[in-house]
């Protein structure tokens, strides 16, 4: 369970990351240098979305285990969708030194 809980850590960091690198490269690179932009948008999108389904199958996962309810989970799997709210999620829901 300890290695579950760890993964899904890093992977909400990591999609956190990859959501606002990939706003970052649409409202700051694209206006400017379209076809750097063009250049970027497939490897950021598909790392991207590729977090962002190992993140929805892990809070499933973690979920289960953990025996949450399902408005904590619905809050988890929201967070997925919001700027930011991943590491929050991080922090509230999946702090063990607390």
């Amino acid at each position: 369970m300890f290695k579950l809980l760890k993964s899904f850590k890093l992977v909400a960091v990591l999609e956190g990351i990859s959501y606002l690198v990939l706003f970052g490269n649409m409202l700051l690179v694209k206006p400017f240098q379209p076809e750097i932009y063009k250049t970027l948008l497939y490897p950021i999108g598909m790392s991207h979305g590729l977090l962002f389904i190992a993140y929805v199958l892990l809070a499933l996962l973690v979920g289960s285990k953990l025996k949450w309810s399902f408005k904590t989970l619905g809050i988890v799997l929201l967070a997925s969708l919001i700027p930011f709210a991943t590491f929050y999620i991080e922090r509230k829901y999946l702090n063990t030194t607390a």
